[in-house]
């Protein structure tokens, strides 16, 4: 929710030249935050909120993002996707955390939340694309992390980061283990309206996860035009977690139903991924041919067992749950960009992507007797994509780009057992357009356009029934349709320092998690739900730095303003028909403290978060202090890190549904210390920006 972040910045800087260059001004260091027409970059490269922490970690204090109780990312409240390096990443929700975690902090150069991206990206919205640093100076070098964090439970990270480089050939290793404890409070009161039906639930979960990860990019240079390289990732977790949860079920005030639940879960999770790539770049002419064949294969296997006492020691009833989802995904992406015209430039590109996705389930028990105990869903899928970007620049002052996507999806899906089976496919143009006028060199205002769609992710569809651990149950929906946008976005930057945006979404179609009663269970379910939603945002930024570059600032504050009322009146939701929220962060480093290389920063963000049918009821102001004290001579580092000591954050929100409402609270676990050791080796010195002029400039990036 305009949440910013901020690092640390150098002592001195270079003074600008006399006689500028196309306004070009030269300084030891790019901003903390750096706010373009169609993105806020995020500069975190030694930065001293990297120190012992990991890509998850930084990407929380990251401007604009917020991060669910879910941990869904989201980027000014709205869903986003997730790119590595320009690369799409195949993880959402919990696996992407797991997977981000495994990446070190200190690998980042800058993150870039892409609010209104171009063409060539596959979203449904925004992007956020995280970049990682390119040493290519000779020989090895590298660093070795080692964390502990308190929080509720104590957790340990260690990963080790090699880079080998010789003339043409640079090879990158990076290695982690974590092994991780959480625990989790959670209360919620589910209310359905036919016969007043309420059910009180109190929940509490003890989890642990051991994970392992390796990741390798080897890259060679063929010439001054050509490379060529292949990425290898594997990711595996081993987690384990128990669960003791209480229900209250009371009928027009009558007791109806009282029981108490335990559960225990095991499972484990395994992706791999390989990307081979080839580039060609001529340097002269400005053209860049970019081609991607890769694989992704991950594997998640649960085993889940319920005991469930209902009023007496006697009386015990137990259900087995186990499943084996797998997702196979293979792709092609070709990229071209040139230039066209004076002051202009065109890219194009398409990309083939193909999905076979499996998920079994299986249950067992004496309790299982109502319930469907087996079934295994099917998804498969075909997407293909072509996309143009023209941009040019008139004037010296209109900075233009136009771009369109059209995108092309052939699916199916089935259940074995049950029968039930859908097929469809469809197509769908995505236009964008972006203007930008600056006025001077200390104003400028940009307008940007974007029509998106977001579709459902496969396991959404899946139809099977689940019970939870809070004695309710879920299941996907076969039924879900893609859900499209329309987003108008307006900048205003003044002095380049300080920027003022407004943006307005519509949509008349989207789901969300719904509540629903079937066959005598309570259950949540993803759902269509018609209806105009359309949303105003006001948000102002600005990024000042003191006392010689060593102390940086960066401040934002932003106004939501959403108007549900059609959207209610259609689906009959008695929900808030008008809702209207703040949202702000503050962001400070101060950098060499006493002349002792003792780096300090913080960063506090006031949050509230409203998700389509489901409302916040409580603000959240999340906070991180720490401490990092580098010790040059033998390429140490060492950081405390502080987080919300003074307010434990509670994810506090009510969903509505047709059929009831429900509102669910959990303490969150994001509380507590964590000391870290850095140990560096070899020349740290790394790349400042790996892209080209082309891929930096064009169609608004500037």
């Amino acid at each position: 929710m305009g949440s910013l972040a901020f690092a640390q910045a150098k002592n001195d800087t270079i003074k600008p030249k006399e006689n500028q260059i196309e306004g070009v001004t030269l300084t030891a260091r790019k901003p903390t935050v750096e706010s373009k027409v169609d993105r806020t970059v995020f500069n975190v490269s030694n930065s001293s909120i990297l120190a012992g922490n990991t890509t998850w970690d930084v990407l929380r204090m990251t401007p604009l993002v917020s991060i669910d109780n879910n941990d869904a990312i989201k980027a000014e409240g709205e869903s986003v996707t997730v790119y590595i390096n320009d690369r799409k990443s195949v993880f959402t929700g919990k696996e992407l955390k797991e997977y981000l975690k495994t990446i070190p902090a200190d690998n980042l150069m800058k993150i870039e939340v892409i609010t209104s991206p171009s063409s060539r990206y596959e979203t449904a919205g925004s992007v956020i694309n995280i970049v990682l640093k390119k040493r290519d100076d000779e020989g090895i070098k590298g660093s070795v992390t080692f964390n502990n964090r308190q929080n509720a439970k104590n957790s340990q990270y260690t990963n080790l980061n090699l880079n080998y480089h010789k003339k043409n050939f640079t090879q990158t290793l990076i290695g982690s283990y974590s092994d991780n404890s959480y625990f989790q409070r959670n209360t919620s009161v589910n209310t359905l309206y036919k016969d007043n039906d309420v059910t009180n639930i109190t929940n509490e979960t003890l989890g642990s996860g051991k994970s392992p990860s390796v990741s390798s990019t080897s890259e060679y240079e063929l010439n001054d035009k050509n490379n060529i390289g292949l990425i290898l990732e594997y990711y595996q977790s081993k987690n384990a977690s128990t669960s003791d949860a209480d229900i209250v079920r009371t009928k027009n005030g009558s007791p109806s139903d009282s029981y108490h639940q335990d559960q225990d879960v095991n499972g484990r999770y395994r992706t791999l991924g390989t990307n081979l790539f080839y580039k060609y770049y001529d340097k002269e002419k400005n053209k860049i041919l970019d081609i991607n064949l890769g694989s992704n294969y991950n594997s998640q296997k649960n085993q889940n067992d319920f005991l469930k006492t209902y009023n007496t020691s006697s009386d015990i009833r137990q259900l087995g749950i186990s499943s084996h989802e797998q997702m196979r995904n293979y792709y092609i992406k070709v990229d071209y960009t040139q230039p066209l015209g004076k002051g202009g430039s065109f890219e194009v590109g398409g990309k083939m992507d193909f999905n076979n996705n499996v998920i079994p389930n299986n249950l067992s028990g004496n309790n299982a007797d109502n319930l469907r105990t087996r079934d295994v869903f099917h998804y498969e899928d075909n997407i293909n994509s072509l996309y143009a970007n023209y941009s040019k620049t008139f004037f010296e002052k209109l900075e233009t780009r136009i771009g369109v996507r059209y995108e092309h999806i052939d699916y199916k899906m089935r259940e074995d057992v049950a029968g039930t089976s859908r097929k469809d496919s469809y197509g769908t143009l995505l236009p964008n357009l972006l203007l930008k006028y600056s006025f001077s060199e200390k104003y400028d205002l940009s307008l940007t356009y974007n029509r998106n769609l977001w579709r459902p992710w496969y396991a959404e569809f899946n139809p099977f029934l689940v019970p939870t651990n809070d004695g309710t149950f879920s299941r996907g929906n076969m039924d879900l349709e893609p859900n499209p946008s329309h987003r108008l976005y307006m900048k205003f930057g003044f002095m380049k320092k300080y920027f003022l945006a407004a943006r307005y979404m519509y949509t008349d179609r989207d789901y969300w998690t719904s509540l629903a009663v079937e066959d005598g269970k309570t259950v949540m379910l993803p759902a269509n739900l018609n209806g105009k939603v359309q949303k105003y945002y006001l948000f102002a930024n600005t990024n000042q730095t003191f006392l010689k570059n060593k102390l940086n600032v960066n401040v934002g504050v932003g106004w939501y303003y959403i108007d549900n009322h059609d959207f209610n009146e259609v689906n009959k939701l008695a929900s808030k028909d008008y809702i209207s929220y703040m949202g702000a962060s503050a962001n400070l480093s101060y950098t060499n403290l006493f002349n002792k290389n003792i780096n300090l920063s913080a960063w506090v963000e006031l949050s509230n978060q409203n998700n389509g049918n489901s409302l916040a009821n409580k603000t959240n102001i999340f906070h991180n202090i720490s401490a990092t004290k580098i010790l040059p001579k033998t390429q140490m580092e060492v950081s405390l890190q502080l987080m919300n000591i003074f307010s434990r954050p509670v994810f506090d929100a009510t969903t509505y549904s047709q059929d009831g409402f429900s509102r669910s609270a959990m303490r969150s676990d994001w509380y507590g210390f964590s000391l870290s050791f850095v140990k560096r080796f070899g020349n740290q010195k790394v790349k400042g920006n790996t892209k080209t002029d082309v891929e930096k400039n064009s169609g608004g990036g500037k």
